[in-house]
């Protein structure tokens, strides 16, 4: 199926395509995606000489917006899964723990990551040097802990989960969004 926006997919500019929520691991690998994006463009933003509206609207958007629920898809839903779906070789629960560890770090610079922009936004001016330097901390500790998510989390995921336990993943990350629930066919498992 192709994205509405797929010319603009590879920008950051567009949301996650809410029809991969049909298959939860692809929406959270396609929602990392916009993540690295958006790493980029506050990156862009913090070197800028001027400050890009448009970009930096679209990344308070992202961070007011998608990533909050982005974060309780997996604190809430995938972490919990992984737990109770891997065998003690696998070693999730220390790679959960580094995991949400590196998140909270960058959760910890959301609130300056925000204000910064949105005073620059409010404002009118750039962004000052305390600015560039919390947006550019934030970018790198929100990339450190993605790169763990996709070479460990993920591929561990399509190794473990049930098609039922998707299905619940599915269903919770839907209902987290107000969509009703993909109806069921009756493929059995």
């Amino acid at each position: 199926m192709e994205h509405p926006n797929s010319a603009r997919r590879g920008s950051g500019l567009c949301p996650t395509d809410l029809e991969l929520l049909a298959s939860p691991l692809d929406f959270l690998s396609e929602d990392h995606l916009r993540e690295r994006q958006i790493c980029t463009i506050i990156e862009q933003l913090a070197a800028a000489d001027a400050l890009d509206r448009p970009l930096a609207l679209t990344v308070l958007r992202f961070l007011n917006e998608e990533l909050n629920v982005h974060m309780r898809d997996e604190a809430e839903d995938l972490f919990p899964l992984l737990s109770r779906r891997c065998t003690d070789e696998d070693s999730i629960d220390s790679a959960i723990s580094r995991i949400r560890a590196e998140q909270d770090e960058a959760m910890c610079l959301l609130p300056e990551t925000r204000l910064a922009l949105a005073a620059s936004l409010d404002t009118g001016a750039d962004l000052t040097a305390a600015g560039r330097a919390v947006l550019s901390r934030f970018a790198r500790r929100v990339r450190r802990h993605l790169v763990a998510e996709n070479a460990i989390l993920l591929p561990i995921a399509r190794a473990r989960l049930t098609p039922a336990d998707q299905r619940k993943l599915s269903a919770q990350m839907r209902s987290r969004r107000g969509l009703p629930p993909f109806r069921e066919t009756s493929n059995a498992e």
